[in-house]
């Protein structure tokens, strides 16, 4: 194989990124990456450890914008809402806010409040506590409410559903003015953005009070003056004046409304909708009637009344799906386990939300899309190429700093500049003990009408670091892939001989690495790289000095005697003189025998272990090494030699040691033609000195391929290469031990204890880089 061109990887890189279209961008693993490291960040400094996942999608078709059941963050980038605009740092803003909305929700939505109501009401009582009732006619609504819910399953449901509508209003405002007090920089910048566009393209009283006579009703009218009030402090009242019935409604609730958004308990926001239902029945009760008549002129509708009342209620201009989940607020949560019944629980709300946020039937990725936003001079928009590339999950990013303290100030007043965003992890606020927090009284809300922004002016460039990342990606993922295919032509055309030349083989490698599999490799990797730092010294000074020569004092015997050292009483008084030397350059493949033998006792974990620790000692110390394991398969046409590339010599996206937590054990072992393969790819390596390392826990064992043949098939391909200049060391690890010294002689190597096969092997290594 021919050797990495990196400056052709970079004029690849720059045209793969003028061609990435809002699509590919928008619904890539990247941004979701980006999105659940700004998540992550921001989580755990509550303590909080299990990671938010975050999903973008591009689905022009589906009407749901975004929604969370605080397991997982879902934003459709292909909505009109965000399609509207035509650049792509104006659809991004739009994005990025609309993903500070919903982790608003995991970091301040008490779910259980919701279920508790639920329970609550389902049983005939409020919660947390009755309404207080001011007059006569509330008294009587709270009568003829209870009358309404106990008078069939399924006006319960229905009255149950609003005032869930109602709390997601609220929780809506609630959460928005904590988030923007407390996150000025990238988070608050966004969702501003966000803000502004959906009030923007809200329309006017006067507008929504003549879609009345049109499948509207007065109700969602009211409900929406609700929205716009808790969101954006303000209504747009059109040509409407402030006597009109909706907004005397509204200005009826300022009080309770205001204590919603700046009270932390979710139990008191349950109190604010429990005094909406009762003081707007007489609207609410001809709401619900009117749903139930729709439904049944509709009959067809499988959610009956409820389904109306839903896709009556999404109409609302900057209303969100409701968030879900079975947790108390993030904050909140101080790093409490998880319990088994919570974690399964979490998983089936995700499969929920999954199933709710399904792409229409009959729609295809393809269709309705918006076009590439990036426009030429000449005015034309680029075509989608169509298809959506998996990009790199593993974007760290430095989010801005928390603004402490108890109480919800106006964000003008914070006077805080925004961060800088940065693709490096920055400084994260550890976990302390404290006995307490501030809670300071007076506190109230304040309008700050000459907010202009945060001022945030890098957006820009983010994206622009976030589109050379994916065109990164995109080139070393198609390199990849036409890699493995190279590998497995070169393990086709390798002459294997008679024993082995009617077994189809296969070259496995993963080609992009996803970010579970990164992140195990840091969890795991430091005690094992901490072992390879150490070996690395005891040789890296020896190099050196080999390398550079020089006169060598203290020693015992020699040559030239050093009179500056006789006064010493240690014998160590001669030196000589050293000329420059260059070290034999050397070249290491490891191949690791993954049958299911290796299970037993850990084998496997300590294999994976070796290889984590020579390969990082080899690369820090410029050796070229190779990393396979085999084991088999079957396919239709027989038996299968798979080959399983973790490692190349020459690597191309810096993933590789990521790619070494997948060696497992599996099948059996046809080690004959994996042991061909590997030696054949050293015998070409141009080093002086070529070492094959193997290490299994047991004779061959395949069908067909058993016994004292298969034992001197091995024995002839070490002699043969031995002969082309390999040097073989065999490590035995198992209960053959006896097995494996008859076959590989000289080159055994006895591993008793486990623990000491990582060292050993990279032992073998550091003798030879001493040669």
């Amino acid at each position: 194989m021919s050797r990495v061109n990196h400056k052709k990887i970079q004029q690849l890189i720059e045209q793969k990124r003028k061609t990435i279209t809002d699509r590919q961008f928008f619904s890539s693993r990247l941004l979701a990456g980006h999105f659940e490291d700004m998540a992550a960040a921001q989580t755990r400094r509550y303590g909080y450890t299990r990671r938010i996942r975050v999903r973008t999608v591009w689905e022009p078709k589906n009407q749901q914008i975004a929604c969370t059941n605080n397991d997982l963050i879902w934003i459709n980038a292909g909505h009109t809402l965000i399609t509207a605009k035509r650049t792509r740092v104006e659809r991004y803003d739009l994005v990025c806010g609309l993903f500070a909305h919903e982790l608003g929700h995991v970091l301040y939505t008490d779910f259980l409040a919701g279920q508790s109501y639920a329970i609550y009401f389902q049983s005939g009582r409020w919660y947390p506590e009755p309404p207080l009732l001011r007059s006569r006619d509330e008294r009587m609504n709270e009568a003829d409410i209870w009358a309404y819910a106990k008078s069939g399953q399924k006006k319960m449901a229905l009255l149950l559903n609003l005032a869930h509508q109602i709390a997601n209003i609220i929780e809506d405002g609630f959460i928005e003015s904590r988030m923007l007090n407390r996150y000025p920089g990238v988070l608050g910048y966004s969702l501003d953005v966000l803000r502004a566009h959906q009030f923007e393209m809200q329309p006017t009283l006067t507008q929504t009070i003549e879609k009345e006579s049109d499948n509207g009703h007065i109700w969602i009218t009211i409900m929406q003056l609700m929205l716009s009030y808790v969101k954006y402090g303000e209504l747009k009242y059109g040509e409407e004046p402030l006597t009109d019935e909706r907004v005397q409604v509204v200005f009826s609730l300022l009080s309770e409304l205001d204590g919603a958004l700046t009270d932390s308990s979710a139990k008191d926001r349950w109190d604010v909708v429990n005094i909406i239902l009762v003081r707007c029945w007489s609207y609410i009760k001809d709401f619900l009637e009117y749903c139930e008549k729709l439904a049944e002129e509709a009959e067809a509708s499988e959610d009956g009344a409820g389904g109306i009342l839903g896709a009556l209620l999404s109409a609302l201009a900057g209303a969100t799906s409701e968030a879900l989940g079975d947790t108390a607020p993030v904050g909140e949560t101080k790093g409490a386990p998880e319990s088994p019944a919570s974690a399964a629980a979490k998983r089936a709300a995700t499969a929920k939300l999954a199933a709710a946020v399904a792409k229409p039937k009959g729609s295809e990725s393809g269709e309705d899309e918006v076009p590439n936003s990036e426009t030429s001079k000449t005015g034309k928009i680029g075509e989608d190429e169509g298809n959506t590339d998996k990009f790199e999950d593993a974007i760290a990013v430095q989010l801005d700093n928390d603004i402490t303290g108890g109480s919800i100030e106006s964000r003008a007043l914070t006077n805080v500049p925004s961060q800088e965003v940065s693709a490096e992890e920055g400084g994260r606020i550890p976990l302390t003990q404290t006995d307490s927090v501030d809670a300071p009284a007076g506190g109230e809300t304040e309008r700050d009408d000459d907010y202009t922004g945060s001022g945030y002016a890098n957006v820009a460039e983010d994206i622009d670091r976030l589109l050379e990342r994916m065109a990164e990606k995109s080139v070393t993922t198609d390199l990849e892939n036409r890699r493995t295919s190279e590998l497995n032509d070169l393990a086709n055309a390798i002459s294997y001989g008679d024993i082995h030349d009617g077994v189809n083989k296969a070259v496995h490698r993963i080609a992009d690495v996803d970010n579970q599999m990164k992140e195990q490799f840091n969890l795991i990797s430091g005690p094992l790289l901490h072992i390879s730092k150490q070996l690395q010294r005891s040789v890296s000074q020896q190099l050196k000095d080999k390398r550079r020569g020089g006169k060598q004092t203290g020693l015992l015997m020699g040559r030239r005697l050093d009179v500056h050292a006789l006064p010493r009483n240690d014998g160590k008084v001669f030196y000589k003189n050293a000329l420059p030397n260059e070290v034999p350059e050397l070249a290491v493949g490891l191949l690791l025998d993954e049958s299911g033998s290796m299970s037993g006792g850990d084998r496997v974990t300590y294999a994976r272990a070796t290889a984590i620790i020579l390969y990082d000692f080899c690369r820090a110390l410029g050796i070229p090494v190779m990393v396979y394991g085999h084991s088999t398969g079957y396919t239709r046409s027989g038996n299968c030699v798979d080959l399983y590339s973790y490692a190349e010599f020459d690597d191309i996206d810096g993933d590789d040691r990521y790619r070494m937590m997948d060696i497992s054990a599996r099948s059996s072992n046809r080690d004959g033609a994996a042991l061909r393969y590997v030696a054949e790819r050293l015998s070409k390596r141009p080093e002086e000195i070529r070492m094959l390392i193997l290490v299994s826990d047991g004779q061959p064992a395949d069908v067909g391929y058993v016994g004292s043949a298969a034992e001197e098939d091995l024995r002839g391909i070490k002699r043969e290469y031995t002969k082309k200049g390999i040097l073989f060391v065999a490590a035995a690890i198992g209960d053959d031990k006896a097995n494996i010294e008859r076959i590989y002689g000289d080159a055994f190597l006895d591993i008793t204890d486990l623990n000491k096969l990582p060292i050993a092997l990279t032992n073998v290594v550091k003798r030879h880089i001493r040669v």
